[in-house]
């Protein structure tokens, strides 16, 4: 399958990734680090409304009620396990199809309680105990990448440059078969590590290459 792009260590497939992870062998993976829809049947999908503000930034409005690719059936993690390094988030909502783990990553969202979860998991079988990364995140009140807000379960670059950094080295590969808009592939951009994404929606690979190209800033940092 021709990459829909491919360039200094970064590819990605604009694919189902079941007709992709068949071609990748587990053992070159050196971390599989994910968001896969998991069954909650969001209904919000987002579009650009051609106002741009500044290099490397979009703004993006609320369109349709449409229901995320792939969302709106139970997800089954099983294809992943055969990787011996992974990470997957939105766990919580699938445990029940996992092998047990103490190795839990929680992100702290620094969250009003209002209107957003307080935080967010991620099972891995990394081994260790549970670790927290605290990034504020929720509405408008965010410390990176503020007014870039592409996909509906969008996470920070920062919180996965945390974890890649933590849990890999320069040249390791990393898989993500649910890409979203990007935010792994550029973590590993910036981090010097491989990378091979798989999206089903080619306008989020779009916005991924976007990001690549145009480097977009992150001011928070990974704190």
């Amino acid at each position: 399958m021709k990459p829909y792009y491919d360039h200094d260590g970064i590819t990605i497939f604009n694919a189902q990734c079941e007709d992709v992870l068949p071609s990748i062998d587990p053992a070159t993976v050196d971390l599989l680090l994910t968001d896969p829809p998991y069954g909650i049947k969001l209904s919000t999908t987002y579009k650009s409304n051609g106002r741009g503000r500044g290099k490397g930034r979009h703004a993006w409005e609320a369109r349709d009620h449409v229901a995320v690719a792939g969302d709106d059936v139970p997800f089954d993690p099983a294809p992943l396990l055969a990787y011996k390094r992974a990470v997957l988030f939105g766990a919580n909502n699938y445990t029940d199809r996992l092998p047990p783990s103490q190795s839990w990553i929680v992100w702290d969202r620094v969250s009003d309680g209002h209107h957003t979860a307080d935080a967010e998991l991620a099972w891995t079988n990394l081994g260790g105990t549970v670790r927290t990364f605290r990034h504020m995140w929720t509405g408008y009140r965010r410390k990176s990448e503020i007014g870039f807000h592409v996909h509906p379960t969008q996470k920070p670059v920062a919180l996965m440059r945390w974890i890649i950094d933590k849990h890999t080295k320069p040249g390791d590969l990393v898989l993500d078969p649910y890409m979203g808009s990007g935010p792994v592939a550029q973590a590993c951009h910036e981090l010097g590590r491989r990378y091979v994404g798989i999206e089903l929606v080619e306008d989020y690979c779009a916005v991924a290459v976007t990001r690549l190209r145009q480097q977009i800033l992150d001011f928070g940092g990974a704190a």
